[in-house]
């Protein structure tokens, strides 16, 4: 289906393209071409009059050459000359070059304006031109000869294709959903289409030189025609290897509707070189700067709505793109993926306006150059900067498969990725930036080599900066504790794992805060120095602020003294309970002068470090659980000593509750003797985090073990006994009781 798209696009823009000749009349050529006509002008005549003087001597298909006291001369009469003479280049030295180039864009647009009635003229110089060549003046005309070039070219591009097909198609399935095996499954198609376009390309080349011997316009329409069709053959190239269509297992760019945009992409790949191969040969047939200042105006125009509508179209595709399915990005990720549409129909709008007014100056083709330079740069450098992330992120992914992902190698790859994109934007920024000094700001070859050192010095620190917060963001984030949930937890669920982390993993928390700082105002204070900004008052205005805030904020900084010591010491850890005296809960934050309890019922207090008088940890190391059991007085205490025993031996082999024992359940002996019951105590030592969860299990066995045993429980209940068939012994035994005086209490 991908195969179809592609073949379809490459033949409707071949096709198109052939259609500018297809109409072209045959006949016998012409007498060369007239050397051109050179005016000389001193420099004080008015742009009008130049304009009409330009226009009455190539009315007849001459060049002109335009020639000023001590300057180089400057063709008119082709789509370089423009009707604006350097004569005005005096009165606009005294503007600033932004005053300058909006002048010159709105001159731009009024000339292509006015110039829009005149682009029938195109047809009279086209078919006067064309008469004038030398190839087909016997045999086949040179349009028959141009239409079979192509179909020859298409021809022997479908038969590669075909033939070729189930070769690159089993190589075209990714061995898996990897973003390595997408690439390198991407990769042999885009090698495919590079091969069918250089393939066609060469062919239409070799029958031109044979068919087309003679350098006349049927010659240069072939190549201009060939070389359009190659232009958008790349494009539905390029769009095929990111967008896959028809394939999503090996989608390189994985956009929202990328079908739609794969279409709309063919569309602008057959719109774009059609475009571009009128202009380029109503430049070499034109006679004269008119037609092709209207022509230039409307198909730019054209092309600046289709571009404005698919980005608007695609704003919210692109900015799912950006944030790539994260569910929480950053504030700078959303900003950019909100703003990422508007920056490109912002920016097309900009460089259709800097075309325009290039039309108007003597150095428009530099500014042009720029434009399209800067166009391309800010679509391409965004593609492969998440193409090396996605490989970076792939190739770290595995190596995590194969030989584990430690902090240490997540901080590590985090960093290359964030070195290696960083590396492209900057040579991105440098290229735009060297293209634009020039235009800009009139900066020489050698001045923008002196500032871009100097910045590069800047530069390189603070991109050193950059890198160095990325690694120790990563490593930090990898090596701190996993956030406990916040919400209720049911009682009966708790404490089946152990979630105290290492005392390494309390501390970073408040280590990362504190590293990031120090190099993020260590990367500042440098690049300030290497800016040339006298950092000695701020080391000493920072040290006094420093010092007056240590007087000013005495339990601040008892606060963050005692944390550090709480620190040192391993007092308490994130996950562990603690009480404080008179607030106690669950550790589950700390920062650099206070910490977070969670209490059982929800509540978070937040207790600074300076307040704590006496702590007590009861999650650390070992618990010992002991609780007592009320057996009756005929009970047999050995019984129970033996089920009981039992039934610790059946909680070690537990496979869920065994591991977090220390020393199995067991009866320490009777602890009382009451009048209603013998009390005896059972004891076991456990994880700290296990040990309501294992009493509540040795209970429930505890009491099914004994009911099984038939060991009686102790009864509240009052029996009363006396001689057999005695009823009256019984009522005189309660009779001889005597009642409880009220001064003392009565008998428990």
């Amino acid at each position: 289906m991908a195969s179809g798209f592609v073949s379809r696009g490459l033949i409707a823009a071949l096709g198109a393209l052939g259609l500018v000749l297809a109409m072209a009349p045959s006949g016998r050529a012409q007498s060369p071409a007239q050397p051109p006509v050179i005016l000389t002008l001193t420099g004080q005549e008015a742009p009008d009059t130049v304009s009409r003087m330009v226009e009455a001597l190539s009315r007849e298909g001459r060049q002109v050459e335009i020639r000023i006291a001590g300057t180089a001369p400057a063709k008119a009469g082709t789509a370089a000359s423009k009707p604006e003479p350097k004569a005005i280049a005096a009165a606009e030295t005294a503007e600033t070059t932004i005053d300058a180039l909006v002048d010159h864009i709105v001159e731009g647009i009024d000339y292509g304006t006015a110039s829009v009635p005149r682009i029938g003229e195109l047809g009279q110089d086209w078919e006067r031109a064309w008469l004038a060549n030398r190839n087909g003046t016997t045999g086949p005309s040179a349009s028959t000869r141009i239409g079979l070039i192509i179909l020859l070219a298409l021809a022997v591009a479908g038969a590669f294709r075909l033939a070729s097909a189930n070769w690159f198609r089993r190589r075209m399935q990714p061995a898996s959903e990897t973003f390595t095996a997408r690439l390198v499954a991407s990769s042999w198609g885009l090698l495919q289409d590079g091969a069918t376009i250089l393939l066609a390309l060469m062919l239409a080349r070799l029958c031109r030189n044979l068919w087309l011997p003679e350098a006349d316009l049927a010659s240069i329409a072939l190549t201009t025609l060939a070389n359009g069709a190659a232009i958008g053959a790349v494009y539905a190239a390029v769009g095929r290897f990111l967008l896959a269509p028809g394939a999503d297992q090996r989608r390189l760019m994985p956009m929202p509707r990328a079908e739609r945009h794969f279409r709309l992409l063919l569309v602008y790949a057959v719109v774009t070189p059609v475009i571009i191969v009128v202009l380029l040969l109503a430049g070499r047939v034109g006679s004269g700067p008119h037609p092709l200042a209207g022509l230039l105006l409307l198909s730019g125009l054209v092309a600046l709505l289709f571009k404005l509508w698919w980005f608007h179209d695609m704003r919210r595709d692109l900015a799912a793109l950006i944030l790539g399915g994260s569910d929480s990005p950053g504030p700078w990720r959303r900003l950019i993926a909100l703003a990422a549409p508007w920056f490109y129909m912002a920016t097309a709008v900009v460089l259709w306006a800097v075309g325009r007014a290039a039309a108007m100056m003597s150095d428009g083709g530099r500014w042009a150059e720029a434009a399209a330079i800067t166009q391309t740069a800010i679509v391409i450098i965004p593609i492969i900067a998440v193409g090396i992330g996605s490989f970076v992120d792939c190739r770290a992914a595995r190596r995590a498969v194969t030989t584990g992902a430690t902090p240490l190698s997540k901080a590590a790859g985090a960093a290359f990725r964030a070195a290696a994109v960083g590396v492209l934007w900057a040579a991105g920024f440098y290229v735009v930036a060297r293209l634009w000094a020039g235009l800009l700001v009139g900066m020489s070859t050698a001045q923008f080599g002196t500032v871009s050192r100097q910045a590069a010095g800047v530069a390189v620190f603070a991109f050193a900066g950059w890198v160095a917060l990325v690694f120790l963001r990563v490593f930090f984030d990898a090596c701190a504790p996993k956030r406990r949930a916040s919400g209720p937890v049911e009682e009966e669920e708790e404490g089946h794992a152990d979630s105290v982390p290492s005392r390494l993993a309390t501390v970073l928390p408040v280590l990362r805060g504190v590293v990031l700082g120090a190099v993020l105002g260590l990367t500042i204070l440098i690049v300030l120095s290497r800016l040339g900004v006298d950092i000695g008052p701020l080391l000493a205005g920072f040290g006094i602020l420093g010092l007056a805030l240590s007087f000013g904020s005495q339990a601040l900084v008892r606060d963050i003294v005692s944390g550090v010591f709480f620190m040192l010491e391993d007092a308490f850890r994130v996950g562990e309970y603690v009480d404080t005296g008179r607030l106690k809960g669950t550790v589950e934050k700390i920062s650099l002068r206070s910490m977070q309890l969670r209490h059982q019922s929800g509540q978070i207090h937040t207790i600074p470090f300076g307040q704590i008088q006496q702590l007590t940890n009861a999650s650390r190391d070992w618990a010992t659980i002991k609780f007592n059991v009320r057996l009756d007085h005929s009970a047999d205490i050995e019984q129970a000593r033996k089920t009981i025993k039992k039934v610790g031996l059946a909680l070690l082999d537990d496979p869920e509750f065994g591991p977090h024992f220390i020393a199995q359940l067991k009866m320490q002996g009777v602890a009382d003797i009451t009048d209603s019951a013998v009390v005896i105590r059972l004891k076991f030592t456990a994880k700290p985090a296990q040990a309501s969860t294992l009493q509540r299990e040795a209970l429930k066995r505890v009491y099914r073990a004994l009911n099984e045993a038939k060991v009686p429980f102790a009864s509240n209940a009052v029996t009363v006994r006396g001689g057999e068939g005695s009823s009256t012994s019984g009522a005189a035994a309660i009779a001889a009781v005597p009642p409880p005086s009220p001064l003392a209490p009565a008998a428990g």
